[in-house]
């Protein structure tokens, strides 16, 4: 089994910045493809963010130019860098790790972080 954990979620202030970390466990993690999705209360969970294993990385249009997804191997950790945020990026972010070869390949997720965004 693959473990996913998430972290970094607080409370922020729109304008403000925050990182949000994401911690897999494997020995494999360099050829995972990573991705951020969020969900807000009573909506439907939404795609954010991907990071390849290549590094090339894709958007959604709303976070596009705000929003930066990195990846470092020998942590073992993606991080997803949220600039000038507003009202409507509050959520609750996942991570996902798709693990592409060995026994335990598949789709994991993570418990999540919140991020709220008001003054």
């Amino acid at each position: 089994q693959v473990q996913v954990v998430e972290s970094g979620g607080d409370l922020v202030q729109p304008g403000g910045s925050l990182r949000l970390s994401c911690a897999a466990s494997g020995t494999h993690f360099s050829l995972y493809v990573m991705d951020w999705y969020r969900q807000a209360p009573g909506k439907q969970r939404e795609w954010v963010a991907r990071i390849q294993v290549d590094g090339s990385t894709n958007y959604v249009d709303s976070v596009k130019g705000r929003s930066t997804i990195s990846r470092d191997n020998a942590k073992n950790t993606v991080y997803l860098q949220m600039n000038s945020l507003k009202p409507e990026d509050a959520a609750v972010y996942y991570c996902k790790a798709a693990v592409p070869i060995g026994p335990d390949d598949g789709d994991y997720w993570g418990q999540g972080t919140q991020v709220a965004v008001s003054s």
